[in-house]
């Protein structure tokens, strides 16, 4: 198989790059591949004649986001619609990612890919308006992959690193933390997360549509720091507040758990997320905690 990846120096594409091992994979630089330029896509697509386009590019900073909206939409909705048609046109499957961020977070149980969303704020809103410009220019060539809280090995750069590691570095400087306790997800390992977007794109039931793809369970972003400490031997206090998903003026969701209901049907699930992070931190930083069986 085929395969153009999009992004491969964030958390995602890295992960990905990493993880395949049976396939041809072209995975050009930005300096060859802008998102935002919609000569460069097409010039790579029609240079290696990709089955498979995996786009892990998107602009994922959520507050500057309400910044710049315009920028927004044209990376996480128009240039998804470009690709799509693009991969149309190629006879190729797009293979892009959303977020847990076009819920509202009004529930108390996991989102299904068919449950209505309503995001709060313009990340989401962008992402959700890429998902439908998307499906609209070419259902039959689209595979939407949700994913929540995602991090991985190389950071996440327009963000300043990942959450981990930004927790770690803040035991580091302050032996007392505040952290929300309103907002409950699935942070998922992007070693995981490639993992499960390989063995999909492989399957020979893939449909396109909407997935989701999470690390099982759930836990709140002061239950997930406690876990980082405890797991690394940090002698931290962590206290939590209840920002009530508010930040500024934008808001977040307060819940936003993903079921892995229609990769599940296809047997594919990732480990719980307390599995993953302890792989994680085991990998980067050499943590002596033995792995648990969670799965």
């Amino acid at each position: 198989m085929n395969i153009l990846l999009i992004g491969k120096t964030g958390q995602l594409g890295g992960s990905i790059l990493a993880e395949q091992v049976s396939h041809r994979v072209f995975a050009p630089g930005r300096s060859e591949l802008d998102i935002e330029s919609k000569e460069s896509c097409e010039r790579a697509i029609a240079g290696f004649l990709p089955d498979v386009v995996i786009n892990t590019a998107a602009f994922h900073d959520v507050p500057q986001c309400e910044v710049e909206p315009h920028r927004a939409f044209a990376v996480n909705c128009q240039s998804v619609r470009d690709l799509a048609l693009m991969c149309k046109r190629a006879g190729a499957l797009l293979v892009t990612f959303s977020t847990d961020y076009v819920f509202g977070g009004g529930q108390n149980t996991p989102y299904r890919e068919e449950d209505c969303p309503k995001p709060l704020q313009m990340y989401g809103i962008s992402r959700l308006a890429g998902e439908m410009a998307a499906l609209a220019a070419a259902p039959e060539h689209c595979v939407i992959i949700r994913t929540c809280g995602l991090y991985g090995l190389s950071g996440a750069v327009s963000k300043g690193g990942n959450f981990v590691d930004k927790r770690i570095a803040d035991a580091q400087t302050n032996s007392v933390l505040e952290m929300g306790c309103d907002q409950i997800v699935s942070p998922t390992y992007s070693g995981d997360l490639a993992q499960a977007v390989l063995k999909l794109i492989e399957h020979p039931q893939l449909t396109p549509g909407i997935y989701h793809l999470v690390n099982e369970g759930a836990c709140t972003w002061f239950e997930f720091t406690k876990a980082i400490y405890e797991l690394m031997g940090i002698n931290a206090s962590v206290h939590p507040v209840d920002r009530r998903g508010v930040s500024g003026e934008m808001r977040r969701p307060l819940y936003s758990v993903l079921a892995n209901t229609r990769a599940r049907a296809l047997g594919i699930m990732l480990p719980h997320w307390r599995n993953g992070l302890e792989r994680y931190l085991r990998q980067k930083y050499n943590s002596p905690m033995k792995i648990s069986q969670k799965s």
